[in-house]
């Protein structure tokens, strides 16, 4: 492939093992100038909708605009532009230099920004309506090239890291601009002033900072623009269906969003009507908020040991549901007396019931945080580099009609007489229903959560050489076969799903048949005794190997009965005849004598013989060329890697 047919061309990342942490990549150009310039535009977003918020809810006395309903109708003119422009904003983040697009959209929020200063002096607030709806434009077109941009720069083992990182300067540029917008608004007199001044100059200085942001080359220069936003935004749906796992995903991120918005949009309300606070109050629960996400945004790289794990979302959903549920119950017994003063925020931390109301808040933040990061890695790992960025827009385009949604839902329980805290109840008992939908579509997200169990708490895994598993293309991976787990193993270290290729005895062991089938392990018996069955399991890894997945097999046949690697039969020669694929070795470690091994005859008659957090290892050695693999180098490979000290 020549460098100008490349997506990457042009595009570095950092050598592997050179960095220890996400926080090191503010230190990259490459990374540095795009996080800035982001966070300044999510804060500026912020600051501009919660000021405009504040000043409808608490001092402008509006008969066509009630307080109530300020942040529900704030929030669907910035949300407008994603329906109707998302799929043009993806054609272009997919046809021309990412940077170059960052950069004019910068210049569209300084012109914005002007307009809205001119709004604020005079409190036009038709006029600062119409800036909603513009800055919604801005982050339209700034949205799919955000997300297209960073698998561009960032490898596999970087990508949850990155995004924890965008989610976490996401969120704090939210809790800034809402905090900020807040403070300026409780200004007497020259409130809207220092607003409209700090709009304009956050506005400046990111377009200064995405002057720094390095080329980003096209990743389908010949795209010809379909300027029909509606057949466009069908088409981009249906794009994103084809990869069913991203499309799914794209499904749970936008409920997030759904479930998100129904929280953000009600504080102002929620902190005057519901816990009696002055706009203090209202910034004192968004600063929880903020930091509770961007906790769970950064702890993602730190628990997915630098991997993109979905097996943390189901984590995140439950406690959602949770702490959403239990915010309902923390106020049941709170209210506030019309009329009444508004608490300052020294009167309201004074109040004990009222650290509940915190608490849930920050809890609920962290969960979302666990939920949505290893769900925009996974779509960003797994669409097609070609095609990104458009997905990303059918991304935004979902999550915008997710989000107008959730406003019609919560508006119409208000208008028939919901309380506040009434609707956060009816939104968390359908995050059940959803999220559980979601994951019965897709069982993955529930099989790597069985996977993150058993790896951190039955065992502690340690992985020396993950380097060496392929984030794309065919290969196969083999193993020496030691317990009733380990393809658990070996799937959790795998920054991608991984078909296995195991005896179907053990794929019929109880209480372990239904994590192979949903995994899609393929079943084999012996030749001898079922011919057709062998077969059919050749041609499916066939198939697998033709599809571009990874394959895993257990080239001993079955798990050894004495701790001892058994000779490696031929069948892989079988494969590699049809499909001459790289060849991984990989090697378990200190697994023999747990409680899913066949030590002392029979496999898991001692539940948890040797308690909890055992610690194992997985060595993987570099890949073999298909031309240069018989089964008996392999077994020397995988025995080489055996005799290694355990990681």
């Amino acid at each position: 492939m020549s460098e100008s047919s490349n997506p990457s061309a042009g595009v570095q990342h950092a050598p592997h093992g050179t960095q220890t942490g996400q926080f090191a990549l503010l230190s990259q150009r490459r990374f540095a100038p795009f996080f800035f310039t982001q966070f300044l535009g999510a804060a500026n977003d912020n600051l501009f909708k919660f000021a405009l918020t504040v000043l409808v809810t608490y001092q402008l006395q509006l008969s066509w605009l009630e307080p109530k309903m300020a942040g529900l109708v704030i929030g669907a003119l910035f949300i407008l532009p994603f329906v109707l422009l998302s799929a043009t904003a993806g054609q272009w983040a997919d046809k021309y230099d990412k940077a170059v697009i960052m950069r004019g959209v910068k210049l569209l929020e300084i012109a914005v920004m002007v307009l809205a200063g001119i709004g604020f002096w005079m409190q036009i607030v038709p006029l600062l309506l119409a800036c909603v709806f513009l800055m919604g434009l801005h982050s339209t077109f700034f949205g799919p090239v955000k997300y297209a941009y960073l698998p561009q720069h960032l490898s596999e083992r970087e990508l949850t890291g990155g995004n924890g990182m965008v989610e976490m300067g996401t969120f704090v540029a939210i809790l800034l601009g809402n905090v900020g917008g807040g403070l300026m608004m409780g200004i007497p007199e020259t409130g809207v002033h220092w607003v409209a001044g700090s709009c304009f100059a956050v506005a400046f200085i990111g377009w200064l900072v995405a002057l720094r942001i390095p080329a980003s080359p096209s990743s389908d220069p010949n795209l010809k623009l379909n300027w029909n936003p509606a057949s466009e935004t069908w088409r981009n749906l249906k794009l994103a269906a084809e990869y069913p796992s991203v499309f799914r995903s794209l499904l749970g991120i936008s409920w997030m969003w759904f479930f998100g918005a129904v929280f953000l949009s009600q504080f102002p309300s929620f902190a005057k009507e519901v816990l009696g606070g002055n706009t203090e109050v209202a910034s004192l629960l968004l600063v929880v908020f903020s930091v509770g996400i961007a906790t769970g945004s950064l702890l993602c790289e730190t628990f997915s040991h630098r991997h993109v794990e979905i097996g943390l979302v189901p984590i995140g959903a439950v406690g959602m549901s949770v702490f959403a549920f239990d915010l309902y119950l923390a106020t049941q017994h709170l209210s506030h007396a019309p009329g009444a003063a508004l608490m300052t925020v020294g009167e309201f931390v004074a109040i004990h019931e009222h650290w509940r109301v915190m608490a849930d808040l920050a809890l609920l933040a962290f969960s979302a945080g666990l939920y949505s990061v290893p769900m925009y890695a996974l779509i960003q790992l797994r669409a097609k580099p070609s095609h990104r960025a458009r997905i990303i827009a059918a991304n935004n385009i979902l999550n915008a009609l997710f989000m107008i949604v959730s406003s019609l839902m919560a508006g119409a329980l208000l208008g028939h007489g919901f309380s506040i805290p009434q609707v956060f109840a009816a939104t968390a008992l359908l995050n059940v229903i959803v999220v559980g939908y979601v994951f019965w579509l897709m069982p993955e997200y529930i099989v790597r959560l069985v996977m993150l169990f058993v790896t951190r708490i039955v065992y502690r895994l340690k992985v020396l050489g993950d380097e060496n598993l392929p984030t794309d293309g065919a290969a196969i991976l083999v193993c020496n076969h030691v317990s009733f787990v380990d393809a658990v193993i070996l799937g959790v270290c795998s920054p991608r799903p991984m078909i296995f290729l195991m005896d179907h005895r053990i794929f019929k062991t109880p209480g372990m048949g239904w994590f192979f089938r949903a995994v899609k392990a393929i079943p084999i018996a012996p030749q001898k005794e079922d011919p057709q069955a062998y077969e059919r399991a050749f041609e499916r890894a066939r198939q697998v190997l033709n599809e571009g997945e990874l394959l895993c097999l257990f080239p001993e046949g079955a798990i050894t009965k004495n701790g001892q690697m058994q000779p490696f039969k031929p069948g892989i020669m079988k494969i590699l005849e049809t499909n001459p694929v790289p060849v991984i070795p990989s090697a378990l470690h200190n697994l023999w004598g747990s409680t899913f091994s066949r030590i002392e005859g029979a496999a898991m008659s001692k539940p948890l013989r040797r308690g909890l957090f055992n610690r194992i290892g997985l060595v993987v050695g570099e890949p073999i060329a298909p031309q240069d693999v018989t089964p008996e180098g392999l077994q020397v490979k995988v025995q080489a890697l055996l005799d290694q000290p355990c990681p």
